[in-house]
């Protein structure tokens, strides 16, 4: 086996002290929405006054709205990556399979864990609101599209050139903007929520991905594309 390369071992630092910063986060929100911290409070009340959407919405933004914010949902992470992991078995990628799946399937439950754990009730306004029944903090729409985008993400790196790279992280934290964001025009969750959600996505991918060799290099890693070979003029 060759040694590892300096940014392999970079990789993994970098994603090492990224899962500790986004740990940090879930928890210090957590405290704070169990101890009813007022400046968190004031801040999620306000923005989601000046987010939802109401109660009087038309078919078609609530249609918009739903469609908007399906990536987050356990049912699109199955449809989009159980190709890939039919795929990743016929190669006999085991390990691959194995922290993709562990990563798209766990999160779910991991989330619904804190959120018994926080019991945070979702948000309420004047005219009624989503009134869910369902608790609030972390965001499970927000923790899974997180997951979905940072495993593809670190999938496909490797096969990535740096221009593309750029443009693809680019268009996952649009997505997971987006997504975030539809929680809060339906009026289902808070601004606290949905960062928790995210930073607890971000934290257990690269968790993951870090305890199964997912990252470049590792044994979990797809390999990277050899540049093709360009016959000299003649």
């Amino acid at each position: 086996m060759p040694p590892p390369r300096s940014s392999d071992a970079r990789a993994v630092r970098v994603a090492g002290a990224t899962v500790l910063a986004t740990v940090l986060v879930v928890a210090l929100l957590a405290w704070a929405v169990l101890e009813q911290a007022p400046p968190l409070l004031r801040v999620d009340r306000a923005v989601a006054d000046a987010l939802y959407a109401g109660d009087d919405r038309s078919r078609l933004v609530e249609g918009l709205l739903q469609v908007a914010t399906a990536p987050g949902l356990l049912v699109v992470r199955c449809v989009l990556y159980l190709p890939v992991l039919a795929w990743l078995v016929v190669r006999r990628r085991w390990w691959t399979a194995a922290w993709v799946a562990t990563a798209v399937l766990l999160v779910s439950p991991l989330t619904t864990l804190l959120k018994d754990a926080v019991g945070r009730s979702r948000p309420q306004f004047p005219g009624g609101g989503a009134a869910y029944e369902s608790l609030s903090y972390p965001s499970g729409h927000a923790s899974g599209v997180t997951t979905l985008v940072a495993v593809g993400l670190l999938l496909a790196w490797p096969a990535l050139a740096p221009r593309a790279r750029r443009g693809w992280l680019a268009a996952g934290l649009v997505l997971a903007v987006v997504v975030g964001l539809t929680r809060m025009w339906l009026g289902v969750h808070w601004l606290s929520d949905v960062v928790g959600g995210e930073a607890l996505g971000a934290a257990w991918t690269l968790l993951v991905a870090l305890a199964f060799g997912g990252l470049p290099g590792g044994r979990a890693a797809l390999p990277e594309r050899s540049p093709a070979a360009v016959e000299p003029v003649r």
